[in-house]
């Protein structure tokens, strides 16, 4: 049985909301209905567009945690399934060199 779910909301002013929870459609239903978080009760509708599972709570919090800090774009890949290309979106612009 997975005991945590880390998951990404995109929210109506197209920007993405994550979080943690141990009961993944509970929490996405009081969301939806404007109970859950400030940022999502000023941005409804929400829709679900991805989430990970966990078998403990901690690591989902923790994985929240990691991904509340990337970038748009980076977000986007591992929505989409492009992993390849999130250690590229890692890098901050020093690390960037010559254009490709």
């Amino acid at each position: 049985m997975k005991a945590g779910y880390m998951y990404i909301l995109l929210c109506s002013n197209g920007q993405y909301y994550t979080g943690s929870t141990a009961d993944l459609e509970k929490r996405l239903a009081q969301h939806k209905s404007g109970q859950g978080a400030n940022f999502t009760r000023k941005y409804l509708p929400v829709e679900l567009v991805y989430f990970e599972e966990f078998s403990r709570i901690d690591e989902a919090f923790y994985r929240e945690k990691q991904v509340q800090g990337w970038s748009h774009k980076k977000k986007e890949a591992l929505i989409s399934g492009e992993s390849s290309v999130l250690p590229k979106l890692s890098r901050n612009y020093t690390q960037w060199g010559k254009p490709e």
